[in-house]
């Protein structure tokens, strides 16, 4: 058997998922200043 030229679709890309929230949370942050970056982060961060 050769498993080396089996291609799996993917259902989930987490790479592709994670660029697309990194440059959503770019664009938020876009000039602003440490101190509303800092509540940015406290409000839209996991707990």
């Amino acid at each position: 058997m050769n498993n080396k030229n089996k291609v799996t679709e993917k259902k989930f890309d987490t790479v592709k998922i994670f660029r697309v929230i990194k440059e959503e949370i770019s664009k938020d942050l876009v000039g602003k200043s440490a101190e509303q970056i800092m509540e940015y982060l406290k409000v839209n961060s996991l707990k």
